[in-house]
């Protein structure tokens, strides 16, 4: 997993039915096995469609489809400030609109 100075140690994890034995420190080792269950339930999804044959490609599709969800997550997370920031200049705008107006013509 991760490079650390931390003292590494190996967790087995299964996916599909299959075990597979990983390096990764005492604190990797909750969010490895974190992944390693939902990669398990994408391949196992995937398998159970029918629409994919063979391990290796069972396996190509599960990572396309995390990693399209990690790029989506990552743009929404870059559009929610660029969002505040313009609405912060609109409500600017208004304020300022706001100002010039003389209550006495109201």
């Amino acid at each position: 997993m991760g490079e650390s100075a931390a003292t590494q140690e190996t967790v087995t994890v299964t996916i599909l039915d299959k075990e597979y034995r990983v390096a990764c420190t005492d604190e990797e080792r909750a969010e490895l096995q974190a992944s390693a269950r939902l990669l398990n339930e994408r391949m196992s999804r995937i398998r159970a469609s029918g629409s994919v044959i063979g391990l290796e490609r069972i396996a190509v599709m599960a990572a396309l489809n995390i990693a399209h969800e990690l790029i989506q997550a990552k743009a929404e997370l870059t559009r929610v400030p660029l969002e505040q920031e313009m609405l912060d200049r609109l409500q600017d705008k208004v304020q300022s609109a706001l100002s010039k107006i003389d209550p006495n013509e109201a």
